[in-house]
């Protein structure tokens, strides 16, 4: 039997017959405006609460956000920089500009750390005991005229790092400053799930790399590889550019931000393929909450928007597939430089979405209009 039976036989098993529907009207639909989907969100001003010793009060570069369980808001950025821009590093920052933030609901800042550890910060999550799994997807000795090397000469970057709740390194997965393609290398590592059970998923091949990784890392608890799905290419379980991965909603599903393909992606945990959804948009990062609501930072094509395309969060559904809510970026594209918005996305229980912009360099909360 063929994969791409196969792969539909799976799909059709896994996921309700309402998802081709949805699937194909996007797919034939060219003149879709995500625009005309409601808004019932609105935008928390001011919040959250920076210390003018971190760069004056104002953000630089955010790649990532994670709402733990206890309520409280993680954030994973550049330590305030926003050189060079898109990929801007830790790199030289200094003690006064960790690239670990940990905020209350509120907005008040709890703690911070990190510095030193990362150059070009990228995926980052919070397991199930409160430890924090973060990438770093730098692959250059020298940025800036300043070097990229720890004291014992390793190039940081090309990992991912395991760290406490207090910033203790626990673990590393793949070898700092070493690009493959192997069981213990990866090549530019973009994003990090943990499973119930412990598993980790890690997305690798951040676009461009050497080795055209793009795939699917499986690994135990105890870091042990199990397995690794995916290659380049644009077929059910190939990727170009996997740029984000989540799981979540009550079947505990893998998602996977497909950037370059404009797709998210669904597999089952054994990296089973399920479906592929464009009508997300051009995806960046990807959440799925416990009441199967998916949340996507994405992109649209509009000869009538600034630069070419709307940017925006996408609200939907994972039982189907169907779309919801569509939250436009306010930010002005025209004042960004290279980066996209929404790089980053969680949302709480209560449906309270944090974004995180790499783009145009700051952190949202949005709350749910009853």
């Amino acid at each position: 039997m063929s994969y791409a039976i196969r792969a539909g036989l799976v799909l059709i098993a896994g996921i309700a017959a309402a998802t081709f529907a949805v699937t194909t009207q996007a797919q034939q639909s060219q003149s879709f405006k995500p625009s005309a989907l409601p808004n019932p969100y609105r935008l928390a001003e001011g919040w959250p609460s920076l210390p003018l010793s971190m760069n004056g009060g104002q953000w630089g570069e955010v790649i990532r956000v994670h709402v733990h369980r206890d309520g409280n808001i993680w954030v994973f950025h550049r330590c305030f920089n926003t050189v060079p821009p898109g990929h801007a590093t830790c790199v030289g920052r200094g003690d006064s500009n960790p690239p670990i933030l940990q905020f209350d609901p509120a907005g008040r800042l709890l703690t911070s750390f990190g510095v030193g550890l990362f150059a070009y910060p990228h995926g980052f999550t919070v397991d199930e005991d409160g430890n924090l799994w973060a990438s770093d997807v730098n692959d250059e000795a020298v940025i800036l005229g300043l070097s990229a090397k720890t004291a014992d000469g390793a190039v940081k970057g090309q990992e991912v790092l395991k760290l406490s709740p207090a910033g203790k390194v626990l673990m590393m997965l793949g070898k700092m400053g070493v690009a493959g393609n192997g069981p213990d290398t990866f090549d530019r590592p973009t994003g990090i799930a943990v499973a119930r059970n412990g598993d980790v998923f890690v997305s690798d091949g951040h676009h461009p790399n050497k080795h055209d990784n793009a795939r699917i890392v499986k690994f135990a608890k105890d870091g042990r590889f199990i397995k690794a799905w995916g290659q380049k290419g644009a077929g059910p379980g190939d990727f170009d550019e996997p740029h984000d991965i989540f799981i979540g909603g009550s079947q505990e599903r893998v998602y996977v931000a497909d950037r370059r393909n404009k797709r998210i992606q669904v597999f089952d945990q054994d990296g089973n393929f399920l479906a592929a959804w464009p009508q997300f948009g051009t995806p960046s990062s990807v959440f799925v909450g416990k009441d199967d609501t998916i949340y996507v930072g994405s992109s649209f094509p509009d000869a009538t928007a600034k630069k070419g395309e709307l940017r925006g969060i996408m609200v939907g559904s994972v039982k189907d597939g169907s779309l919801k809510a569509f939250i436009p970026d306010p930010g002005d594209l025209d004042k960004v430089d290279v980066g996209t918005s929404a790089s980053g996305i969680a949302a709480d229980d209560a449906g309270t979405i944090y974004a995180a912009d790499v783009g145009t360099h700051g952190l949202r909360k949005y709350l749910k209009v009853k």
